[in-house]
């Protein structure tokens, strides 16, 4: 479009001083003639913008003058501070750039569009690196929580839990979201208690009248540093490939759905009547857990499981061959 057009020849030469008009044609794609047709259209708005004949010449605005109008829309201006968490550019680097970058571009900003960039720096991160698990479903309810967060004000949620597949529901105070890899967690407090809720897994949301209780000067990126590494400092899980008969499969998935490694994937059929599961569990004693399934449920690897299995198994066995306690 010729407005955007005009407005990047004005950046440019704000940024670079004096351009030829060959130069800006070649940045932005379009004839010298189309170039100097629009330096014209900006002289005749009031740009002071004019023209240098001969070899050494080119387009230029007069000196001193600086304008703060960038041309971006509010959802633009917005756009610029969803920021990766701090941890990627200070592992390159460029932490200190990142934050020098950003005032200067805040700076700029028509001053209307100011605030909601300031907040939405503050109310939503970016964090590239992948957790154990796979992506998250498409979240068709992430607006509801975007409506708490920029508004400060409380949430209530019904959660479904991956551990044990429960329902609860809760009265949160948010301090923002974080796209963990594509997957969107809310992170906020719940009686006072940091928490992270994927928001895929939500039932429902509700935006409440009340404001926002958070504890005094926690940010966001605060509080989501604590809580990842409450995560990430987890001992290595352990995988699992087990077989699952087919006519216990529903109940299984439904179980076992906070230990599925990829719950995206659909289980592998395998001989018939039996499908092939990958979990993860936080200790070789938790696969004990799959006891409860009995002969419907087979694990094939690792070793140390099946050794885990078999021993318990027998210990099982051993109690019931045995008279009742209170009969020996």
């Amino acid at each position: 479009m010729k407005s955007d057009r005009l407005l990047s020849i004005l950046l440019l030469l704000q940024t670079h001083g004096q351009l030829s008009a060959a130069a800006l044609a070649g940045r932005l794609e379009v004839s010298a003639r189309t170039i100097m047709r629009d330096v014209e259209a900006l002289s005749t708005a009031g740009v002071p913008v004019y023209t240098v004949r001969g070899p050494q010449g080119g387009i230029a605005l007069l000196p001193g003058y600086h304008t703060d109008v960038t041309g971006l829309t509010a959802d633009e201006s917005r756009a610029l501070f969803v920021v990766l968490a701090g941890s990627a550019h200070t592992d390159l680097g460029l932490g200190h750039a990142l934050g020098s970058a950003l005032r200067k571009v805040m700076a700029a900003l028509p001053a209307p569009h100011r605030d909601d960039a300031d907040l939405t720096s503050r109310r939503v991160l970016i964090d590239p690196v992948r957790w154990r698990g796979s992506p998250g479903r498409s979240t068709e309810d992430l607006e509801v929580f975007q409506r708490a967060v920029f508004a400060d004000r409380r949430l209530r949620l019904r959660y479904r839990h991956g551990r044990d597949n429960r329902v609860r529901t809760y009265t949160v105070d948010p301090y923002g979201l974080v796209s963990k890899a594509g997957v969107w967690y809310l992170v906020a407090d719940h009686q006072g208690d940091p928490n992270l809720y994927r928001v895929d897994r939500a039932q429902s949301a509700t935006v409440l009248g009340e404001p926002v209780q958070r504890r005094d000067g926690v940010e966001l990126d605060d509080a989501w540093e604590a809580l990842r590494r409450r995560i990430d400092d987890l001992p290595t899980l352990v995988a699992v490939t087990a077989l699952v008969k087919d006519d216990v499969l529903a109940l299984f998935l439904r179980v076992h759905q906070g230990d599925l490694a990829d719950p995206s994937s659909p289980p592998v059929p395998r001989e018939p009547g039996w499908s092939q599961v990958e979990l993860r569990f936080r200790s070789v004693r938790a696969v004990e857990t799959l006891l409860a399934f009995g002969p419907g449920v087979e694990v094939l690897a690792p070793d140390e499981a099946r050794q885990a299995l078999a021993g318990q198994a027998r210990a099982i066995a051993d109690l019931y061959e045995a008279p009742p306690r209170f009969l020996r």
